[in-house]
């Protein structure tokens, strides 16, 4: 069984490895899922083609809508001025002087309003830039800031994010975007507020050295200050739509669980589960209205061929994205049927009998190991979901509670230095791992902190 067990890891270890040199995870996680077949002495073609491949396939279907919905509802409100518009509007209300919190409310009100992380961060940028060399900030504090308003509280903490580490445990758990809504809203205004702390101290720290904004930085965007944006009340539109929508046809009486009857969906498209796609179908729908207003609010900027190459670059991107993510899925379930499985998941459980808490754990080491929160997370509710599910409902604890755990823990380790989205605004801010990850990783550590003793404190209270 050792051997069993080193197979795993070994194969684990070399997807991280060849993910962190830059290879396609597309190409390297079917490679190393039949090594570590091969070495556990299991059939190759058969875990292949009907484990690795129908799983794969089965989280496309399950989640591409929303990568690719979401993507274009991001590339528009890039195009239309709309994510520009609002980072400036917040940067001028609230005002050099807090430019800490000004970089922090735009990139919190975008992502929680349903645009992308990789969005905001051109978006923000430009203008976090601006007002922290006129308030003579450091710019090396700038990719922790982005960092702690993206992708903490508003990504996974906070109820009712469209963002997708929101939505994946909805479909294992049977839960919606709102589960757990009190929990959620006290853990993410902890991390909030330690984050702030945490940043405004090292900040005043930086200045009281004497260390400003610096000279010589690569990537220094140009601001144009006579560029006509749109008014910011129209801007913002379009994200109170998606947010306000995927409110009602989630959890008022138009939600889309009433929308066809229950004989329709069991016999005719058998969903069984109905309350797995209700959030998936709540979220398509407001993201879809969410495109519309995008649209609505500036087609004046859509003219030429802006709009056509705007959704071909939003649909590779997320094409991209979701087989990228579903690889790793086909890795898990490939992984969780060789004989040294067992050994692996009796010792991350054993840490704990606790489901809350063996899932804090699972859920933020793999994230943290594959350098995605989506991916990670999903990897372990693929493989352990249903463990835990089980543990729930043998001791009466509310499903709920998984989720927003999972969600939650799922956002942690995910920005270790091999992970994508850290290495890509690391690149967009013009900055390198030396000047900046140290306040990325202070952060990273505190979420998953927070993350792991909220599973602890449920444990005690459910």
């Amino acid at each position: 069984m050792f051997i069993e067990v080193i197979a795993i890891l070994f194969s684990l270890g070399l997807l991280i490895f060849l993910a962190y040199r830059g290879f396609p995870v597309i190409v390297i996680a079917p490679i190393v899922t039949l090594l570590a077949v091969a070495l556990s002495g299991m059939a190759l073609l058969p875990s292949y083609t009907e484990v690795y491949m129908p799983n794969l396939a089965n989280y496309i279907k399950t989640w591409f809508p929303i990568f690719i919905l979401g993507a274009v509802f991001g590339k528009l409100m890039e195009l239309n001025g709309g994510t520009a518009s609002i980072a400036k509007k917040i940067m001028d209300i609230v005002g050099v002087k807090r430019a800490l919190l000004a970089t922090i409310l735009a990139c919190s009100i975008l992502t929680y309003g349903g645009v992308s992380l990789f969005v905001v961060v051109f978006a923000v940028y430009p203008f976090a830039a601006a007002v922290f060399r006129e308030a003579n900030i450091p710019k090396r504090f700038i990719p922790a800031v982005i960092v702690l308003g993206g992708c903490t509280y508003t990504m996974d903490a906070f109820p009712g994010t469209p963002q997708i580490q929101n939505i994946i445990p909805t479909n294992y758990f049977g839960t919606d975007a709102y589960a757990a809504p009190i929990t959620g809203l006290v853990a993410g205004t902890i991390i909030f507020s330690l984050g702030y702390l945490w940043l405004s101290r090292r900040i005043k720290k930086a200045n009281l050295a004497g260390e400003g904004y610096g000279e010589g930085h690569k990537n220094e965007p140009v601001v144009n200050p006579d560029e006509k944006l749109i008014n910011f009340w129209v801007a913002i539109i379009p994200l109170v739509v998606v947010v306000v929508l995927n409110f009602v046809f989630t959890k008022t009486r138009w939600s889309v669980s009433n929308w066809y009857t229950p004989e329709l969906l069991q016999e005719t498209f058998k969903v069984e589960n109905l309350s797995s796609v209700t959030s998936t179908w709540a979220l398509i729908v407001a993201l879809v209205f969410g495109i519309i207003a995008a649209l609505l609010i500036n087609i004046k900027a859509f003219t030429g061929s802006k709009l056509s190459s705007g959704l071909t670059v939003a649909a590779g991107g997320s094409l991209l994205a979701v087989f990228n993510v579903a690889s790793e899925v086909g890795f898990g379930n490939v992984v969780k049927t060789l004989p040294g499985f067992e050994v692996i998941r009796n010792g991350i459980t054993g840490v704990s009998s606790h489901p809350l808490i063996s899932e804090s754990i699972a859920v933020n080491v793999l994230a943290g190991v594959v350098g995605s929160s989506s991916g990670g997370m999903s990897i372990a509710l693929e493989v352990m979901g249903q463990h835990y599910l089980n543990l729930a409902n043998s001791i009466g604890m509310n499903p709920e509670f998984l989720h927003r755990v999972a969600s939650m823990s799922a956002g942690g380790l995910d920005s270790l230095p091999h992970s994508g989205a850290t290495i890509t605004i690391l690149a967009i801010c013009g900055l390198t791992h030396r000047q900046s990850y140290g306040d990325i990783f202070a952060i990273t550590i505190m979420k998953a902190i927070v993350a792991f003793s909220t599973a602890v404190i449920l444990s005690f209270i459910v």
